[in-house]
């Protein structure tokens, strides 16, 4: 039997080593290669889920910003809006590589679409 996984892999680098083919998701306002597919999060203010009702379980909190653009970006793609995208780029501080990771580990529909790519 032959396993192939089909989610997109994401990998942490300069928003300039994105290609063809590649996505990229930006912390902030850092410039982007021409013709690339982009999302980007805020600096500040990007943690996890908030909390929706008073039981705050996971079909009514709200989503964060990281997983915000992450949905963004897989929807443009879903829609025929990008390119066919095979690899998303992270281009983030040490902290907004880490708000990614907590996204992809914590949220199902996430973790369904995007894996961390081998290093």
């Amino acid at each position: 039997m032959i396993f192939v996984d089909a989610r997109i892999p994401v990998t942490f680098a300069a928003a300039a080593t994105a290609g063809r083919g590649d996505a990229l998701l930006i912390e902030g306002a850092t410039a982007a290669p021409p013709g690339v597919p982009v999302a980007r999060f805020p600096v500040a203010g990007f943690a996890g889920r908030g909390r929706g009702h008073l039981a705050g379980c996971a079909c009514c909190a709200p989503r964060g910003k990281v997983a915000e653009a992450l949905h963004r970006l897989f929807l443009a793609r879903a829609r025929g809006e990008t390119g066919f995208t095979t690899r998303l780029v992270v281009s983030a501080g040490r902290e907004g590589e880490e708000a990614v990771r907590q996204a992809l580990a914590g949220d199902a529909f996430l973790a369904g679409r995007y894996r961390l790519a081998e290093e």
